[in-house]
């Protein structure tokens, strides 16, 4: 895909956990994409090289097939072996322009933020967008980070002129205020992963996303409107 239409599919982002599956893995997130999930981002820890790379040859095929982006974490490796749309960086990452040199200008590239200097240090870099939070208190980042609460999105649209994907305890009873704080999308692992029904989980949010308020939201680095 071109990378614009990469930009358009972050409005959605789904970050795995096998162990939060209720359905075998693989089928959570093919019944995740075909609930309205944009974007696959591979977070497995605790794998052998060997079983990653197996897990995102199957992943590759399915997004494909549903013509949505798959990102991998971390492993610059994996992502070029599999021919993924992009790696999602954190901070003990690789430096990003070795990754940058080695992925190309026509991969994305992702920065995970969590407060304004992170965030002005990863557009500074080139990222082709940030993800910021935990927005809201959620078990991945119990007693690690507190909650930025939706305002500091709206505080960092003043400065951060890439795309804002906010994550942390997300679903679908609050993901209409993350979008009016100015999130240009979201990012989920739980409310999809845990969930008895993924493509139900998947399509409610999704909905909200299409329906949010009468206008459409914008990813601005390209000036696409979702």
């Amino acid at each position: 895909m071109l990378k614009e239409q990469l930009i358009n599919n972050l409005s959605l982002i789904l970050i795995t956990d096998r162990n939060q599956c209720k359905h075998p893995f693989i089928d959570t997130i093919s019944f995740a994409l075909k609930g309205g999930v944009k974007t696959v981002q591979l977070r497995e820890k605790g794998l052998a090289t060997h079983e990653l790379y197996s897990i995102a040859c199957e992943l590759r095929k399915i997004t494909s097939d549903f013509k949505a982006n798959f990102i991998i974490n971390d492993r610059v490796d994996i992502a070029l072996a599999v021919e993924a749309d992009g790696v999602h960086l954190g901070w003990q990452s690789l430096p990003f322009g070795v990754v940058r040199e080695l992925l190309g200008f026509e991969k994305l590239i992702s920065v995970s933020t969590h407060n304004r200097q992170e965030a002005l240090q990863a557009q500074s870099w080139g990222a082709d967008y940030i993800t910021f939070g935990p927005i809201y208190d959620t078990p991945s980042k119990t007693g690690l980070l507190k909650p930025t609460g939706v305002e500091e999105i709206q505080k960092l649209k003043k400065e951060i002129h890439i795309p804002i994907v906010a994550l942390g305890g997300i679903n679908e009873r609050n993901v209409e205020a993350v979008l009016d704080g100015g999130a240009d999308g979201i990012a989920v692992i739980s409310s999809i992963m845990q969930a008895d029904d993924p493509e139900d989980a998947a399509r409610c949010l999704c909905n909200k996303i299409v329906t949010f308020k009468p206008q459409k939201f914008q990813i601005r680095k390209f000036g696409v409107t979702l």
